[in-house]
């Protein structure tokens, strides 16, 4: 239907209810006449069977039968034009049904469009405020205002301009992923779109289930949807992004899809595309911007795995966590930030515990996911305690092995990178490169990078070492631990290893290859010493050894 202004729908309004009275009027007038017909009708058939009763028995049979068979006509009639004027009525019910609905309908898209145009103006302003120095702010910024809209009406007409003129970015994502309902797994599919402003912050989102279809109909699905809810918003131009190549190049041209359905799907994307007056596509260079659309797909697919179960406290929403393959509610479900799997906090709480046992950063369960667990989230299930071993872990996983560095002193052992400390230490300590001095970042006292002790003023590292001050009996009892129990230091990191089992081909965390035996270095995969590669009695495991003893004895 044609947008039109408050009046025209005002007189349509009142036609359509005059034209219902009139023929609601025209059914009671003649249902009236209908009724009065046949109540004349039955008086002139009683007062012809009480006088002629007894002598024209026969005729008063025949009128009988003709004056029945004559109302019945007209009965018949009169039924057609009571069914044809209830059709009517109903048809101008359904009418004025829909035309409510797409007035409502009308009236809610006009609120997000000016919804749309207050969050430009409000991150156009924000931006303007950064740009401010910091004096004309401290002089003037309590009298700073840029109000949205002058007056109702000037709102409504700034909404078109600004939306109109801004060029935003859409961002759409189509997903298709095998879900668990209870016992069984389904394939279901969702789309998420998010238009963003120039610096991506987020503007409007949107999700919509969809039939299960490939990647790149579901992709191509989400992309119609996102342009379609552009057009709602009066856009005019707009830069949407494909995270696929393959999508990027059928769009562009570059590529000819040999699906049909793809085809078809490609070329109503750019029948939409005409209607903009600027509409281009880009390939996605950042992934990080595409996580509001990708979240709405996620919560479009979650949508449609939730079934409502009556609880003693009343209706909830559960779901089956693929993992214990135990129904939950899905307020106990967690979902991972970088790639939206969820599972239930039972589960989740058993996997970073783990990962955390194992000294490592926990990530996604999800077979092939390397999403990383954030720290924030992990309130919701892990106590205060693991979430702090789990932030350190984070830190010191974020720092490569050959530039971690840890404070001294033991009081502090604050974990700090290289290049970091460095740079943090040439602002108090003048040719810190060149001597070793470092200072802590966070206890704030000197130490020195090469001996690792706390720093030693005017003195060299070797003639600090040959003083009485060296830790001599920390060092002396590591080497001689290490002497005992064969482990090796690795030359690139100076951290110690010990072989377990396996070959002699070692490879640090720090990525540095050598020699268990002998500490020379690999190269290309191969030694560059002369060693034995392996020994029977660190290639077989324990157990399997233990059994072949007892064996023997036996």
């Amino acid at each position: 239907m044609a947008a039109m202004d408050d009046d025209e729908a005002y007189i349509l309004q009142l036609a359509l209810d005059e034209q219902r009275k009139e023929l609601m009027a025209a059914q009671t007038l003649d249902s009236d006449l209908d009724l009065a017909f046949h109540i004349q009708m039955q008086e002139a058939m009683t007062s012809s069977l009480v006088l002629h009763n007894n002598n024209k028995s026969t005729s008063s049979t025949k009128m009988d039968t003709e004056d029945d068979v004559v109302p019945a006509g007209d009965v018949k009639d009169d039924d057609v034009l009571g069914v044809a004027s209830s059709l009517l009525l109903r048809d101008l019910e359904c009418y004025m049904q829909e035309y409510g609905d797409r007035k409502r309908s009308s009236e809610e898209w006009r609120m997000a469009r000016e919804d749309l145009d207050r969050r430009i103006h409000d991150q156009k302003v924000a931006s303007e405020i950064e740009t401010l120095p910091e004096d004309y702010w401290s002089s003037y910024g309590d009298w700073f205002e840029k109000p949205y809209g002058n007056n109702s009406k000037g709102a409504s007409s700034s909404s078109s301009s600004m939306v109109g003129s801004e060029v935003l970015r859409l961002y759409f994502k189509g997903l298709v992923s095998e879900e668990m309902i209870r016992d069984s797994k389904v394939v279901v599919a969702g789309a998420g779109i998010a238009i963003c402003d120039g610096k991506d912050n987020l503007l409007f989102h949107s999700r919509k289930n969809l039939k299960v279809l490939s990647s790149e109909a579901a992709e191509l699905e989400a992309l119609i949807e996102g342009l379609d809810k552009a057009l709602a918003l009066d856009l005019k131009s707009l830069t949407f992004f494909c995270e696929d190549n393959s999508l990027y190049h059928y769009i562009t041209g570059k590529l000819f899809p040999r699906n049909s359905q793809i085809t078809t799907l490609v070329n109503q994307v750019d029948l939409l595309r005409r209607k903009f007056t600027y509409c281009v596509p880009s390939l996605l260079t950042t992934p990080n911007s595409i996580k509001f659309a990708y979240k709405s797909a996620r919560d479009a697919v979650v949508a449609q795995i939730a079934w409502t179960e009556e609880t003693c406290n009343g209706k909830t929403k559960r779901e089956t966590c693929t993992i214990c393959m135990e129904d939950k509610d899905v307020a106990e479900m967690f979902s991972v930030d970088g790639c939206l799997h969820r599972y239930c906090f039972t589960c989740m709480k058993q996997h970073v515990e783990a990962k955390l046992h194992d000294g490592r950063v926990a990530k996604c369960p999800h077979a092939e996911c390397n999403s990383e667990v954030a720290i924030d989230s992990c309130e919701k299930f892990l106590p205060p305690e693991l979430v702090k071993v789990m932030d350190q872990r984070m830190k010191e996983s974020a720092i490569p092995t050959t530039q971690k560095v840890y404070c001294p002193d033991p009081k502090c052992s604050a974990l700090m990178s290289k290049n970091e400390v460095l740079e943090y230490t040439k602002t108090s300590f003048v040719g810190a490169e060149r001597s070793g001095a470092r200072k802590c970042m966070k206890c704030q006292k000197f130490f020195c990078i090469d001996c690792r002790v706390p720093w030693h003023y005017n003195m060299s590292c070797n003639d600090y070492r040959e003083t009485s001050s060296y830790p001599r009996g920390d060092e002396q009892l590591l080497k001689s631990l290490a002497s005992k129990r064969l482990w090796r230091e690795c030359a690139k990191c100076n951290h110690m290893v010990e072989l377990l089992e396996g070959c002699y081909h070692i490879t640090c965390r720090c990525g540095y290859e050598f020699c268990y035996t002998c500490g020379a270095e690999w190269k290309n995969k191969k030694p560059t010493c002369r060693c034995p590669i392996w020994n029977e009695r660190n290639i077989i495991r324990q157990p399997q050894r233990q059994r072949q003893r007892q064996r023997q004895r036996r």
